[in-house]
């Protein structure tokens, strides 16, 4: 399992995300950092376990008013041992592989943002890029097509039900299995309303590759301790 901590960007600081409705998304407080600096942020992140990957998603130019390229530059330099996986609305061939030849990390490709299949068609071998099913509710957000056509979805696939983001709410288990039905081979990772270790354990059981996670770090309900005691726990698995 996985544990992907998530980093949202708005107006060139940390936001906390509830339930995605982004207008109402305010500056992060969390006892990890002193600020909602991103650095500052992520250095937090750090000094609670060793994370190898943290999902970025720059709010700014999801909703095309802006973008957080100096935050997310700041973030690789001062971790450069972190990978990043970036979703920024990114939408168009272009664009994707522009970034993608700029070498700084994984472009997560969203559903909500996407006008039609062919980006994620296009890369569906690509390693460098993760396809985001984004649901509010029971509706899916992004082409049908996309939704309708796993054969094109990448290696990597996050389930994102936006409406349990910041909720508590637990993870959409039930989305989850019949995504992994419906892929075999790709890693499926759960993202909204992971509220414990509990919540990974789970997750785990039920063969999700791993969980993007925010709230449940900034509020100690998954502990450093916990953390420890995953990490344990998967490492005979890693060997098979």
């Amino acid at each position: 399992m996985q544990v992907i901590p998530v980093i949202d960007l708005k107006g060139s600081g940390v936001v906390h995300a509830r339930r995605g409705q982004r207008e109402l998304y305010r500056p992060i407080e969390t006892p990890l950092a002193r600020s909602s600096d991103p650095v500052d942020v992520a250095a937090g992140l750090l000094s609670l376990h060793p994370f190898d990957t943290f999902y970025v998603a720059d709010l700014d130019a999801i909703a095309g008013t802006g973008d957080n390229r100096i935050a997310l530059d700041a973030i690789k330099c001062a971790f450069p041992n972190v990978s990043l996986w970036l979703d920024n609305g990114i939408a168009d061939l272009r664009a994707a592989k522009k970034w993608l030849d700029e070498g700084l990390g994984y472009l997560v490709a969203g559903s909500e943002t996407q006008t039609e299949a062919a980006v994620v068609e296009h890369f569906s071998k690509d390693e460098r890029v993760v396809l985001s099913l984004d649901f509010r509710g029971n509706a899916f957000q992004g082409p049908p097509a996309l939704l309708a056509n796993p054969e094109i979805w990448p290696k990597r696939v996050i389930v994102m039900t936006l409406d349990r983001v910041g909720s508590h709410a637990g993870p959409d288990l039930e989305r989850l299995r019949a995504v992994k039905d419906a892929a075999p081979g790709r890693a499926i990772y759960a993202a909204g309303g992971v509220r414990d270790c509990g919540d990974l354990r789970a997750l785990a059981q039920a063969g999700i590759a791993g969980a993007l996670v925010a709230s449940s770090l900034h509020n100690g309900h998954i502990t450093a301790a916990g953390l420890q005691r995953l990490s344990r726990q998967a490492r005979p698995a890693s060997r098979l």
